[in-house]
């Protein structure tokens, strides 16, 4: 069996540069799928999510911006936005998707397109 999902090669946008991959985790149910994005320091005003008939497009920018006469001695993460496309096979009903971003965890509920939920046949 092929994967319903898997991340894509391409990157996100072309115009964003180098971005960083975040951490994610996607669950199947009956009914979708869960996706789950950690996006630390990402605002509603910085994240992109765009649904194509072929992948799952995540962009996530942070607004944090480092102050004047400032010097980092160290930073855990470097300044760039977070990028994650994932590739999907029409398994995903794109006008049912629902997501919700706070603090800096993004959630998105990917219902499954009829074609792909089971269905009960009769027998005659």
């Amino acid at each position: 069996l092929v994967p319903s999902f898997a991340r894509a090669d391409r990157p996100a946008s072309s115009d964003a540069g180098p971005g960083l991959k975040p951490a994610y985790d996607l669950t199947e149910t009956d009914d979708g799928y869960a996706l789950t994005v950690q996006l630390p320091g990402v605002a509603k005003e910085g994240l992109e999510l765009t649904a194509e008939a072929d992948a799952i497009t995540i962009t996530g920018r942070r607004a944090w911006k480092q102050p004047e006469g400032w010097t980092a001695v160290y930073r855990e993460s470097a300044d760039a936005a977070y990028e994650l496309v994932l590739a999907h096979d029409n398994a995903v009903d794109l006008d049912k998707i629902h997501a919700e971003l706070r603090d800096g965890v993004l959630r998105v509920a990917l219902p499954k397109a009829d074609a792909v939920q089971p269905h009960e046949l009769a027998v005659g």
